[in-house]
């Protein structure tokens, strides 16, 4: 028995509609034990940090990766989200809207011994091509920086020491800095 096409129709439409509303993430504040690992990583990246701004910074970024989350309505997988955006069903969610964003946001806060970087791997990579930020100690180098990644986990932070991600090799890309 064939179905006539208007049905098979309705039911595209019906589990696209299902698939974009089941995947929708959910923003959550970090556990404990998630937070106090950034904080010790951003602290370890030099001996004059104090804890307290090292907490702070961990807190922040744990905090507007969840606001972010919400504001770009994301869906998970990364690149469903994207094809969404790509398609005009998002507005927002491409890895370098969240780089951008989180950069921005930052740097409006005061945390005198950090500074903040662009990153990115792939560049010029249509597919691969993949934006992050990094934070280094005040005066030091890229290279000794911890990447923040919220895209990569769908709005679940992933950070680790620039040169320990071994999913990317990140450069710095301080052409589209405007700080």
């Amino acid at each position: 028995m064939r179905l006539p096409s208007r049905y098979i129709g309705v039911c595209l439409y019906f589990l696209m509609l299902f698939s974009l509303l089941g995947c929708r993430v959910t923003p959550s504040l970090p556990s404990h034990q998630h937070q106090e690992a950034l904080t010790h990583l951003l602290a370890s990246l030099d001996e004059s940090i104090p804890p307290q701004e090292a907490y702070a910074l961990s807190r922040d970024i744990f905090l507007y990766t969840a606001r972010l989350t919400e504001r770009f309505a994301l869906v998970r997988p990364p690149w469903f989200h994207n094809t969404l955006v790509n398609l005009g069903l998002r507005q927002k969610g491409l890895c370098y809207h969240w780089s951008d964003a989180l950069y921005l946001h930052l740097h409006e806060g005061e945390y005198p011994h950090f500074d903040f970087l662009l990153s990115g791997a792939n560049i010029g990579s249509y597919w691969f091509e993949h934006n992050s930020v990094v934070v280094v100690a005040k005066g030091h180098s890229f290279e000794e920086g911890v990447v923040l990644d919220p895209w990569r986990n769908s709005g679940e932070l992933f950070f680790s020491k620039v040169t320990e991600d071994k999913a990317y090799h990140w450069v710095h890309r301080s052409e589209r800095e405007p700080f």
